[in-house]
């Protein structure tokens, strides 16, 4: 058995000789200070001192030699291995310095820019409108009451003297509700059979209070109703309706005109008042119409040329509503007694109630959901 070589040179390994440990090692130096980014140094790095790099390769020769020869290479070989990880760091070190003062340039916040980034929502003005008309008479000693949307008729039109024959209860003005049986559930012409409407008015819902409730009664009647009108800048097939109903003993004309004054007081300011025409409504004996004075010109343009008005075209009054006493005969159909008990009523649209107060020019900016229309409104409760 022959002896160790204990003669062996390390220096004769070729990985191992010392311009070739220096050659990697410079190679290494150089291909990190050619990196220009933190990806590129990455890949520099794998390729350097990953387990499969030069250094590396050349580490794994030591193993091979005699012990004697061991310590040599092996210094040889860490020195410059610590020199390629001692460039390594302060290469990366750079590169994470240019990074971040970049980041600070090309991602600087203007702190004068606004805050809020989301847009800041808005509640519809009719939803609004309609709750502060609420507030007012809730105020007084009211009642909310609701009903629902799809009504008999006896409700809509019998129990409000509405007769068979009258006008508003053709297809013309009606949309009745067929049932699911009939050519499918649909609501339109054709349903007439059916004794059942989308209400025309909130009406139906005094008629409910009346029978629900005990006497006397004070309620107002918000919510939506449904007419066969075409939508266009002052109509439209659905809308918003406010109506009252005062029922108690000694009520007059008198208590009704109060309360009109009341209402738009609260709605327009001091100084407002309704003045009451004549008319005609089944549900109403005596019935008006109610006007409000104007409340742009407060009248002062009546006869005065130098002060037109476009708001009441210079008639100094709006037309609001209708109203009146409440007619015996739907007393009568409730189960009151009109000897005993007298009542008034009015109503008015909500739509036109907002055209008026925020010089609204075209309904149907109210229902095309634009975000342009509601948001000046705000969030008001």
């Amino acid at each position: 058995m022959s002896a160790p070589n204990k003669s062996y040179d390390p220096v004769e390994v070729e990985a191992l000789k010392p311009e070739e440990i220096e050659r990697m090692r410079d190679e290494a130096l150089a291909a990190f200070a050619a990196a220009d980014s933190l990806d590129a140094l990455h890949e520099a790095k794998v390729a350097h001192t990953g387990p499969a790099s030069p250094l590396a390769l050349a580490n794994r020769e030591i193993g091979a030699l005699p012990p004697h020869a061991k310590a040599e290479a092996g210094k040889r070989v860490g020195q410059a291995r610590g020199a390629v990880n001692k460039g390594l760091a302060a290469r990366q070190a750079e590169l994470e310095a240019e990074r971040d003062a970049r980041v600070l340039v090309e991602e600087a916040v203007d702190v004068t820019l606004p805050y809020d980034r989301v847009p800041s929502g808005a509640r519809h003005p009719l939803t609004t409108l309609s709750e502060r008309i609420e507030d007012i008479f809730v105020a007084m000693g009211y009642e909310v009451a609701e009903g629902p949307q799809v009504e008999a008729e006896w409700f809509n039109f019998d129990a409000l003297n509405i007769g068979p024959d009258h006008p508003a209860r053709g297809e013309q003005d009606t949309f009745f509700v067929q049932a699911a049986s009939d050519s499918g559930s649909a609501a339109g012409s054709g349903g007439t059979e059916s004794g059942v409407v989308l209400r025309t008015h909130t009406s139906p819902v005094q008629i409910r209070s009346l029978l629900d409730r005990e006497l006397p009664v004070y309620v107002i009647c918000p919510g939506r109703v449904y007419r066969t009108d075409e939508l266009d800048a002052t109509h439209t097939p659905v809308f918003h309706q406010v109506e009252l109903l005062a029922v108690d003993e000694g009520l007059t004309m008198a208590d009704l005109k109060g309360t009109l004054d009341h209402m738009v007081q609260s709605l327009f300011g001091e100084g407002m008042k309704t003045r009451l025409r004549p008319n005609f409504f089944p549900f109403t004996e005596p019935s008006a119409e109610m006007d409000m004075l104007c409340y742009v010109c407060k009248g002062e343009s009546v006869g005065n040329p130098d002060r037109p008005c476009r708001t009441c075209s210079s008639e100094g009054w709006i037309e609001l509503g209708g109203c009146g006493m409440v007619n015996p005969r739907v007393l009568t159909a409730c189960g009151v007694d009109p000897e005993k008990y007298s009542g008034f009523a009015f109503g008015f649209g909500i739509e036109r109630m907002l055209m008026f107060r925020h010089n609204v020019e075209d309904m149907r900016d109210m229902v095309e959901g634009d975000v342009r229309f509601t948001r000046p409104f705000g969030m008001e409760i």
